[in-house]
């Protein structure tokens, strides 16, 4: 029987619940690129802001009262050496929600902006150096250990206007360099050594997400389509492709709060090809761009259905 205490659920409220909030900034930023390059109607980005802005006050007031309720908790996760790098995520929502609110309420995105990043250099100090002062197991390397750093792509994209230009390209600098060390270091764990914990089987799929949000975010700071541009672009395509290819992986898995992994980068994928679209008006990159938003509609549903699904079981918020 559980005592009263595993029975607690908000005492094992993970950080990695901020993924849902990523997850849901993504849909809502492609469906508000979709109406601006594509025709969609404007109301479903604009639902999809609030639900997402809700999303995020609920699960932040949830964790702050762990904080003060479980402070032991919370250190516990800040100290885990896999945990630790989902703390990014509470950041990269903030940034996100920046990104969401930039065009129709730039004010509120700066309210969401200046903390972001702020607390994403933070968080980028304190994790780098936390590899560094503590000794990392092999095994405890996963694509989550994007977060943290390649998170710093993410900031230029809606810090355009905020500051200036050499400032956002100090942050695009440290998060692409980061993706190409750590991008080795996972790659040997996963070719070389045992293979990932299941439920961190989802975090594969943020592989697309460093090329695809680099894209964006070089294209909004020079607004051009080179060489380098289209090189991130690809390399987003290619990883898009090989999860695609790799789907057996990812089907029979039991439900894990990680499937939220799988949003966010697919999220990615639609709004970097619907820039391309805006940029090149190919036909290709149209039915690209379409598909794209098609799975990462359908990719969402089915997530929050299983999200809701075991909430209702009491599967998630539970001692591991």
């Amino acid at each position: 029987m559980e005592t009263i205490e595993e029975k607690n659920r908000v005492k094992f409220f993970p950080v990695m619940m901020y993924a849902v909030v990523m997850g849901l900034s993504g849909l809502t930023i492609t469906y508000q690129k979709a109406a601006l390059w594509l025709g969609f109607p404007h109301i479903i980005g604009e639902v999809f802001m609030y639900v997402t802005t809700l999303v995020f006050i609920l699960v932040s007031i949830i964790y702050i009262y762990k904080f003060f309720k479980y402070k032991a908790a919370v250190l516990s996760e800040f100290s885990h050496p896999v945990r630790i790098n989902f703390f990014a995520a509470i950041s990269i929502s903030m940034l996100m929600l920046a990104i969401i609110f930039k065009e129709n309420y730039p004010l509120l995105s700066a309210v969401f902006w200046y903390p972001g990043t702020l607390l994403h250099f933070y968080l980028t100090m304190h994790t780098v150096a936390f590899w560094i002062n503590e000794n990392q197991q092999l095994d405890h390397s996963n694509p989550a250990w994007f977060i943290p750093i390649v998170g710093n792509v993410l900031i230029p994209v809606a810090g355009v206007g905020f500051v200036n230009l050499e400032l956002l390209v100090y942050f695009f600098s440290v998060g692409m360099f980061f993706w190409i060390i750590l991008f080795a270091v996972i790659l040997n764990r996963i070719i070389f050594h045992n293979q990932m914990a299941v439920k961190f089987i989802p975090t594969l799929f943020i592989l697309i997400a460093p090329p695809a949000v680099g894209f964006i975010a070089y294209f909004r700071m020079f607004e051009v389509i080179d060489i380098f541009a289209l090189m991130l672009f690809n390399i987003a395509v290619f990883f898009t492709l090989l999860v695609t290819f790799m789907y057996k992986s990812f089907i029979k898995i039991k439900f894990f709060i990680s499937w939220w992994a799988f949003v966010f980068p697919l999220a990615a994928m639609a709004i970097s090809a619907m820039l391309m679209y805006s940029q090149k008006n190919s036909i290709t990159m149209l039915l690209f761009s379409y598909f794209m938003v098609t799975v990462v509609t359908i990719i969402l549903f089915i997530v929050i259905y299983q999200t809701l699904l075991h909430i209702k079981k009491e599967e998630i918020c539970i001692k591991e």
